[in-house]
């Protein structure tokens, strides 16, 4: 949902106007809309060139890995799910706000790779990455907007509990 919705819908359900505060929060948003679109088209057109650059940082970090086996259909399969998470991202960047993570992305996420049998610590460090390779197509000031939605991926896959995942947050293997 964007945050324009989420502040009618807020408001409605308390049977009021939008606060001038949150006239201000839609007044930043609206402002920032041509950056948001900026942003959102420039992952989308480099979507697979991302996941290449980040797909190779990952396998020096990483060299032992189901993605890197030489199954190719494994590593299609990862590289999928890399570029999905980068249009979640877009998706994110567009609302402002991280909802469609939590609606469409994040809920069974890790559940998910864990049935798989995937280690979490490959996922959370091809994110990284990604992330990482990201920050660098967008620069600076672009990156601060998607850093945030990033980082909420990894902190989701990364939370204490995992059993990929000791106490201190150290991977068991």
């Amino acid at each position: 949902m964007s945050l324009v919705k989420q502040v009618i819908e807020n408001a409605d359900e308390e049977l009021r106007y939008p606060t001038p505060a949150e006239i201000r929060m839609i007044q930043n948003f609206c402002d920032s809309g041509e950056q948001r679109i900026r942003i959102a088209t420039a992952l989308a057109k480099n979507q697979r060139r991302i996941v290449e650059l980040a797909s190779e940082k990952f396998w020096k970090r990483c060299p032992i890995t189901p993605s890197n086996s030489g199954n190719m259909r494994k590593t299609s399969s990862c590289q999928r799910d890399q570029g999905w998470y980068i249009r979640l991202v877009a998706y994110c960047v567009l609302a402002g706000n991280q909802e469609p993570l939590e609606d469409i992305g994040t809920i069974g996420m890790k559940e998910m790779y864990q049935s798989l049998g995937i280690p979490i610590f490959n996922w959370v460090e091809a994110v990284r990455c990604i992330k990482e390779e990201a920050q660098k197509l967008l620069g600076d000031e672009d990156a601060t907007v998607v850093t945030p939605y990033f980082d909420h991926i990894i902190q989701t896959l990364a939370s204490p509990g995992s059993p990929y995942f000791m106490n201190d947050g150290s991977t068991e293997w």
